[in-house]
């Protein structure tokens, strides 16, 4: 088994993947999806987190990243930032959705980035447009951004050029193709289900009217 099987594998095994074709889940860029990784719960389950982390720290080491500061995207990629952060001993920021309109006003909280080269952490890229939006942020506030980490990512061409146009590499542990292959090895999906996720896959955009 690869690394990126498993960790594919430890996000089937706590329950991350959500199947509900009957009742398909939007997401923030509009498309509705038959199947969902709700990284949310990954704290709650050490042996997992920690697999999680610990890829983290090879992929920085695999590609030579390099980095000041490490970032988490808010509100799902802090909880692995800060784990990140703690366990490399950096500095650890976050960014949010937007300014809030109170307190500071600010919406990269933590630290002053400025002149500083920022190592970002998402938790799950569907067009990359919230990790995208983070870049923004953190450049705003004088941040040198170039490498950006997830856990996983649904594999759009769309959001591999995205990340190719705004100069950052985007680095996953794992990709939900193969944590099809490895859910659909494991019985999880059955060949409907597998029809039905390749489907969406094949064009998520237009799945609902094809596959409704």
């Amino acid at each position: 088994m690869t690394y990126q099987q498993a960790i594919a594998d430890a996000l089937l095994d706590i329950g991350a993947v959500k199947f509900t074709p009957a009742s398909p889940i939007m997401f923030k860029s509009g498309i509705l999806s038959p199947v969902y990784v709700d990284n949310r719960n990954i704290p709650y389950h050490p042996a997992a987190w920690h697999k999680i982390i610990a890829g983290f720290e090879s992929a920085i080491q695999a590609h030579a990243i390099t980095f000041d500061i490490i970032a988490g995207i808010a509100v799902g990629g802090v909880p692995h930032s800060a784990a990140l952060a703690y366990r490399m001993a950096r500095p650890s920021v976050f960014v949010r959705k937007e300014a809030k309109a109170h307190g500071t006003g600010q919406q990269v909280e933590g630290g002053n980035v400025a002149g500083k080269n920022v190592l970002l952490v998402e938790d799950l890229v569907t067009t990359g447009g919230s990790s995208l939006r983070g870049v923004e942020a953190l450049r705003a506030a004088g941040a040198r951004v170039d490498h950006a980490l997830a856990i996983i990512s649904y594999d759009m061409p769309e959001a591999k050029a995205a990340f190719s146009s705004a100069g950052v590499q985007l680095h996953t542990l794992t990709t939900f193709p193969i944590l099809l292959q490895v859910g659909s090895e494991r019985g999880i999906f059955s060949p409907a289900d597998q029809a039905i996720i390749r489907a969406w896959l094949d064009d998520p955009h237009a799945w609902r009217e094809d596959g409704q």
